[in-house]
């Protein structure tokens, strides 16, 4: 994985972030609101787009921190992508899923501490 790639895919799940977003407030308002799932979708947007962000920072660093840029883009995969399908479909037991998510986001930042320098 090269930087670029990395920012690419960071922009691509950003844009992502904002069209989903968008989606929920629109297209998807009835549903949520039939689910009770307003407030978990935009849980689900908060936290995607927040480490999309995280994903363009860390990809625009030398070095190329991999290991925490791969577990912020798992955790927008499981944390966000698990609410937003139980957003969707009330599934109840997606919900089970989404503390992993949080783990990798907890992980990804706890690396970043540790690892902590500055850029080159």
């Amino acid at each position: 994985m090269t930087n670029v790639l990395a920012m690419r895919i960071a922009c691509a799940f950003g844009c992502l972030a904002v069209a989903l977003g968008a989606f929920g407030a629109h297209a998807l308002k009835g549903i949520l609101e039939t689910h009770d799932r307003v407030a978990t979708w935009d849980t689900a947007v908060f936290y995607h787009f927040i480490h999309a962000v995280m994903l363009f920072v860390v990809a625009a660093r030398t070095p190329f921190a991999r290991g925490p840029w791969f577990l912020f883009l798992l955790g927008i995969l499981v944390f966000s992508g698990s609410l937003y399908l139980l957003s969707v479909t009330n599934v109840r037991w997606l919900g089970a899923i989404t503390p992993v998510g949080g783990v990798c986001f907890l992980l990804g930042w706890l690396w970043l501490l540790v690892c902590a320098r500055p850029p080159r």
